[in-house]
């Protein structure tokens, strides 16, 4: 109900103000004072060279950003005169663990470059990230999906299209809401386009089904308007949906065909490894699996690779039986 008040006040804000009102909201960054942003765009260019994505920079400097205003609030008005107590308390306040590798990798940097005078990126902990395996749907899970939503309204055949082409081809939520007519070969059936996460150009297949999803929202309910991306909103203004949009109407859909997804995630990226699981369980080569997916890394296949049970089992050992103290001891004996 809040949301729903915000989003109207903002909307009533941006029409009384004559700005054309835009689907999601830019958050404004907080910049910090012009010494820390200055060894913070060091950081990045550094970053870039090493062939990080643009989103990957942005997330690192979102974390370093929140260690740094930290360490302001703790009574360090220069980033020449960071010291030990400060990196120590502002790194304990870090909700995401995740962010203390990339604040060891800053304060390296700071060191390596002269810019502080010793290394303190050996005072922030270390974390390892638990082992989840990948959060999967059956098939039967994924037709009782499909089966629920409406497609006889143009919202019902805007999200079918948009769900068929991650569950069927493994897109992600980026690279759907992105798409350009132009990226739809029909007579090739085809599509292809440029992969938000790796920059990489990927060319799947257009399935029967995914053809004919597409087709039918193209022709009987995308909104008549300019422009060449392909889903968009079914109300005024007609602008390009977001990746949150996607997700609304997936955890939707979960809940209408009546999906347990207790302590699940259920998001359009379960789709992915859904797909994954099911066509490594059809013993579709690993190779050709992390083709379809997009994935420029080889060993990014591992991650799936843990739900190949049948493959896994062939690789168990035999548990050698007991033998010498620890079998008296099992038996009873040496004092049990």
């Amino acid at each position: 109900r809040q949301k729903a008040i915000i989003t109207a006040i903002r909307r009533l804000n941006d029409f009384y103000s004559g700005i054309e009102y835009k689907v999601q909201q830019q958050h404004q960054v907080e910049l910090l004072p012009n010494n820390f942003e200055y060894v913070l765009d060091l950081f990045s260019l550094q970053c870039n060279e090493a062939g990080n994505k643009v989103n990957t920079i942005k997330a690192k400097k979102r974390f370093i950003r929140c260690f740094l205003k930290d360490c302001i609030d703790l009574g360090c008005m220069n980033i020449y005169s960071l010291k030990p107590s400060y990196v120590a308390k502002a790194c304990l306040r870090v909700e995401n663990k995740d962010g203390w590798a990339i604040i060891r990798a800053f304060l390296k940097f700071l060191s390596i470059n002269g810019i502080i005078e010793a290394d303190f990126s050996t005072l922030v902990p270390r974390y390892r990230k638990p082992t989840h395996l990948p959060v999967t749907y059956s098939e039967k899970e994924i037709f009782q999906i499909e089966k629920v939503i409406d497609r006889t309204c143009n919202i019902g055949k805007r999200d079918y299209a948009m769900l068929i082409l991650a569950t069927r081809l493994g897109m992600r939520s980026g690279d759907i809401v992105k798409l350009s007519l132009a990226d739809l070969d029909f007579k090739r059936d085809q599509i292809t386009f440029i992969q938000q996460k790796t920059g990489e150009r990927l060319r799947l297949p257009m399935l029967t089904e995914v053809k004919i999803a597409l087709t039918d929202y193209i022709n009987n309910a995308r909104p008549k308007v300019t422009g060449d991306t392909l889903f968009l909103r079914q109300n005024a203004p007609f602008k390009e949906i977001t990746t949150s949009v996607l997700r609304f109407v997936t955890t939707r859909y979960f809940k209408m065909a009546g999906i347990d997804i207790t302590a699940k995630k259920h998001g359009p990226h379960t789709f992915r490894s859904s797909l994954a699981n099911s066509m490594i369980n059809d013993d579709v080569p690993y190779e050709a699996v992390t083709k379809i997916l997009g994935h420029t890394d080889s060993d990014a296949i591992k991650h799936y690779a843990k739900l190949d049970l049948d493959k896994l089992r062939e690789c168990a050992i035999e548990v050698p039986r007991p033998s010498g103290t620890f079998k008296a001891f099992i038996d009873g004996g040496i004092n049990a």
